[in-house]
Parts: C-alpha cells; structure tokens; sequence
C-alpha cells in the first residue's frame, strides 16, 4: 500500500521515508474506507459529499496551502495505519476548512499521546530537503508549547477537536489536553522533552518520480535526533511524485 522504510533507531526513535508515486488500487481502497473519518470523525456522512468540501477548499487556494493539506491528510492516513487513533478531525470545525492549531493529535493504545508539525514544499524550492524541513517542524513545535509562536492557544483547539462527539476521545485524554490548555492560558509552558512528537516532511515533485530527496538521508536524521529533545520521536518523511495526486483522487466518483 505504502512505498515505505522504517528504521528503529532506538525503542523511543523511529524514521519513516514514505513514496508515493502514485495512488494505486490498493491505496485508492484504503483511503476510501477511512476518507469520512479522517476528515469528520464518525460522522456518518457520504463520501462522495465530503470529498466534494475537501475539492472545493483546495480549489480556492494557492498551491502553499494545497501542499500543507495534502501533506497533513496523507500524515493522518499513514498514522492510521500504523494503530495510531486520530484525535482531531482533518476539517476545522467551524469553518469547513482545514484544522488549525496542532497539525495533529493522535494516540496510541490509549496509553500515549502524540502531537504532529506537518512541513511540506516543492522539490522547485532552491535547497528543500527533507532533513531541513524536519527541524523546521521540530522547531515550530517546540515554539508552540513552549508559547513563543503566537499568542493562540494549541490546546485549546486540540481540546475543541477531542471534545467533539465524533472524534470519540477517551475521556482521560481529554481531561490531559485541558490541562495542559487551561496552563497555557495562564503562561505556564512546557519543554518539548517532555512530549511525545512526530514532525513530519512532505516534499512534492514536479510529475516526474525522482527518489533523491529520500535517498541516503537516514544518516542526517539520526543526526537530528541526537539534536532534538524529546520523550518519543518518530520522524516522517514523505516523497509524492505530484500535488495533483490527491487532487485527481477526489475528482473520482
């Protein structure tokens, strides 16, 4: 289903290098039979209706934010099939427009929680790799709890997402994210080290399939990991042959 390498560095480091050159049967199933949840949770609704909103958002944006919400979807469908459970809803709750906040929360077995920082680009960008932009998204991350991106609450729209019916959150996470949202308001802030994290890469081609930008770069991120502060750290670096791809998925019946 997956073009995928995992190398377990440790029991709490993983690195993923993801291709996606095309959406072929197999992954065409699959992300239909989890499409509806990704976006709304256990909402009930049609599938060809929420593919519809998810086209005609990206239809009016510009191609930045075509690849930001293309990279997240395809995050949370990888996740998916890892066990992880997402936490949040791919579309933003009041807007019908991509979440904002955390680019992703999620569980595992009920037991850990995971907050995700999706950066993506184009392969046209002078110097793009994936290493680069996965200390940006660390970074960002560590900005965020630590309350020096912006004056907005994450926790507060992660709670917002948990605490939505069809996302179905176990009630202790719930409770942990209000906690930690309630602190936030009160500036009191937290050191990355203490999270489990997932930034994630996501590099688009041009519409020719180059392997490059995933090729040989395990070194450098096990030299990032040694960098970054954590208490679990699982990096995702994902390649897809062109933005057009997911694109091309809603547009079929």
């Amino acid at each position: 289903m997956f073009q995928t390498k995992i190398v377990i560095i440790d029991p709490n480091i993983s690195i993923h290098i993801i291709d996606i050159e095309n959406i072929n049967n197999e992954l065409q199933i699959y992300i239909d039979s989890h499409f509806v949840n990704i976006c709304e949770g256990d909402s009930g609704s049609d599938l060809k209706q929420v593919k519809k909103i998810v086209l005609e958002f990206l239809s009016r944006k510009d191609s930045n934010t075509k690849m930001g919400a293309t990279a997240e979807f395809f995050l949370h469908l990888y996740l998916k099939s890892l066990g992880f459970k997402q936490e949040c809803l791919y579309l933003n709750l009041e807007e019908g427009s991509i979440k904002k906040g955390f680019d992703g929360y999620y569980s595992l077995n009920n037991l850990e929680e995971y907050i995700m920082e999706s950066k993506s680009g184009s392969h046209s960008t002078v110097g793009i790799t994936h290493p680069n932009k996965i200390k940006e998204a660390y970074e960002d991350l560590k900005k965020s709890l630590a309350g020096k991106k912006s004056n907005n609450n994450p926790w507060k729209n992660a709670y917002n997402h948990a605490s939505h019916i069809d996302v179905g959150t176990a009630k202790n996470i719930r409770k942990n994210i209000k906690l930690l949202s309630d602190k936030f308001d009160k500036s009191i802030f937290h050191e990355i080290k203490n999270f489990n994290i997932i930034p994630a890469s996501t590099i688009f081609l041009g519409g020719t399939w180059s392997n490059e930008y995933s090729k040989d770069i395990i070194d450098k991120l096990k030299e990032h990991s040694n960098q970054f502060e954590f208490k679990k750290l699982h990096i995702i670096c994902v390649t897809q042959k062109t933005l057009q791809l997911f694109e091309e998925y809603l547009k079929k019946d």
